[in-house]
């Protein structure tokens, strides 16, 4: 998900452009990262215990349960687990499981990684970035945990530490399209939109998946500066009309509020 924030588009009390800005885009900063997710296709997840076509359920979830107990520390199960336990809305149990599977493996990047990964989407910054920081001293040639760190820094505000995680990681794979999307919304996340647009412009050649992605959070930067027409151009190459109307609609509303904009000219000045 990315310029599409809600359906229903939300009035956002007054309080700061940056705040704002990031209740708008934290769901793109997540999708922006290439992760497995808990429960995906890592090679981690056997078949036997939840693999990405399982569904949550009660069932499954017991049975994971059942053998986590048998087996506490298990990366395989613990992923498992903590998928389906997600699946069924229970993100906080998701990430005790998840914290416990780090701690049972902390010699292991590719567990470490997987790990800080989950906790980013299951919403957990602060675990994720801890966990995330010890599988990238593991291994620090993995551009892509970087690129997760970086995302786990931005949504605490570290940003500078933040565009550091992106910078090594592209120092690494200079061609990562998604960190240098991530690293143009870390500046937007500040508050710095033109240099953010800026970055975003200079992406427009990408392909495929990435270039709905870039596309869409250019719309984001362009419409929080004011530039709705052109925010409504760009969004409107990949979203069906009431989508993109939808979600400048919500965009007006927040920008509406006088502090809002006040911190917009304030951060761009």
């Amino acid at each position: 998900m990315f310029f599409a924030v809600s359906a229903q588009p939300r009035i956002l009390a007054g309080k700061s452009a940056v705040m704002a800005l990031a209740l708008a885009a934290s769901l793109l900063l997540a999708g922006c990262q290439n992760k497995a997710g808990i429960s995906g296709s890592d090679s981690l997840t056997t078949g036997s215990l939840g693999s990405a076509s399982d569904s949550g359920s009660f069932k499954k979830t017991e049975e994971l349960a059942t053998a986590w107990k048998k087996n506490p520390g298990n990366a395989d199960i613990g992923f498992a687990y903590a998928g389906n336990l997600q699946k069924l809305g229970q993100q906080q149990s998701a990430v005790q499981i998840l914290q416990q599977v780090a701690s049972s493996n902390q010699g292991n990047a590719a567990v470490m990684s997987r790990a800080g990964k989950a906790m980013l989407a299951a919403g957990d910054a602060q675990n994720a970035s801890a966990t995330l920081e010890r599988a990238t001293a593991l291994n620090p040639g993995d551009w892509q945990s970087l690129s997760a760190l970086g995302t786990a820094y931005d949504q605490q505000a570290r940003y500078g530490e933040a565009r550091d995680r992106y910078q090594q990681a592209l120092a690494i794979n200079p061609g990562a399209i998604g960190v240098r999307n991530n690293l143009a919304m870390s500046h937007a996340l500040q508050g710095n939109l033109s240099e953010a647009e800026r970055m975003l412009r200079e992406l427009m050649t990408a392909t495929g998946k990435d270039a709905t992605r870039v596309r869409q959070n250019l719309a984001l930067v362009v419409g929080l500066q004011g530039r709705f027409d052109e925010a409504r151009k760009i969004a409107s190459e990949d979203l069906p009309p009431e989508e993109v109307d939808a979600n400048l609609k919500y965009l007006q509303q927040m920008l509406a509020q006088p502090d809002t904009w006040k911190q917009l000219q304030e951060n761009q000045g």
